[in-house]
């Protein structure tokens, strides 16, 4: 059961992070939720240098990215075309000012259950590693989600559906058993076709990485 410091309700607080993040000392090694760089390189080779190759300039947006270095690594590769939303005004401010002199990534103030400054359709790749596992925080949340969670999910999903262009991609890495968040990701306004990889090696704990696109429209 989830400590009262990070239930679904405080996880689903800009408040929360801004406090978490300003509380970091400069200099701390950054947190990566869920996967490092490494731990996803086989991943990212299959789901994004295969499908999107950094000659192509994929638009990528990273959904409540926080303070992943994982864009910074993607310029590294070639991909300077990203856009890294969270709705902690602090991890905005501080990965913008570290990583300033870095071309080809951005990091704005965004919820995103409402991106209204990203037009419809506009997205090639939509990654997120930990941002709707938050906002499903704890075994009640994920066996019995309340109406609130679902509301929350149900406007977070609708929206990376919104954005992302007919032959994107949304990549979603978890830990959560993809049989239990389907309800989740294929919520009322969005149409998914999905597959599954698995991350984690054998005996680990299990890690996927789902590859979410939309439907073909029946002509």
């Amino acid at each position: 059961m989830a400590s009262e410091e990070t239930t679904t309700e405080n996880l689903a607080q800009p408040e929360y992070w801004d406090t978490r993040y300003a509380s970091e000392k400069p200099g701390d090694p950054t947190h990566e939720w869920f996967r490092t760089y490494e731990d996803l390189s086989a991943f990212l080779e299959r789901r994004l240098f295969a499908v999107w190759p950094p000659h192509t300039a994929p638009r990528i947006l990273h959904l409540g990215a926080g303070k992943s270095t994982l864009p910074v690594r993607l310029v590294k590769d070639g991909y300077k075309n990203q856009l890294c939303v969270d709705f902690s005004s602090e991890s905005v401010t501080q990965m913008s000012q570290e990583y300033a002199g870095t071309e080809g990534v951005e990091w704005k103030v965004h919820d995103v259950c409402q991106m209204d400054d990203i037009a419809s359709k506009t997205i090639d790749v939509a990654f997120d590693k930990g941002t709707l596992d938050a906002m499903v925080d704890g075994l009640s949340s994920l066996l019995n989600p309340t109406d609130e969670v679902l509301e929350l999910t149900s406007r977070y999903m609708r929206e990376v559906f919104r954005v992302l262009k007919d032959n994107g991609s949304f990549l979603y890495v978890t830990y959560r058993t993809p049989t239990f968040m389907a309800r989740f990701l294929q919520c009322e306004g969005t149409d998914w076709l999905i597959e599954k990889d698995i991350l984690s090696e054998p005996g680990a704990i299990a890690y996927y990485g789902l590859i979410l696109t939309k439907r073909p429209k029946e002509e």
